[in-house]
């Protein structure tokens, strides 16, 4: 039954796709995680996303263009990791 104490009572809590309990008395920060919720949607978002980067790389390499919009790309973020890290 994992962090669960058997007989007693729990709060639970649902926030940004996480579940969390809490016994029954408990302060705020004594919750645990006890489950996700992935929207299904998202996921077949973020697929479909990473299907297109890699359709762009592919097409980039006999494409001169978008190979060159691809390097300013990447230079672009670089330099804003190398910023952020400042």
């Amino acid at each position: 039954m994992g962090n669960l104490k058997p007989g007693a009572k729990y709060i639970y809590e649902h926030c940004d796709g996480t579940t969390y309990a809490r016994e029954f008395g408990a302060p705020h920060n004594e919750r645990f995680e006890i489950g996700r919720t992935f929207e299904k949607q998202s996921l077949i978002d973020e697929l479909r996303e990473s299907q297109l980067w890699g359709d762009i790389h592919r097409a980039a390499k006999t494409n001169t263009l978008l190979r060159e919009a691809l390097d300013r790309a990447i230079m672009i973020y670089h330099l804003s990791r190398k910023d952020n890290a400042k």
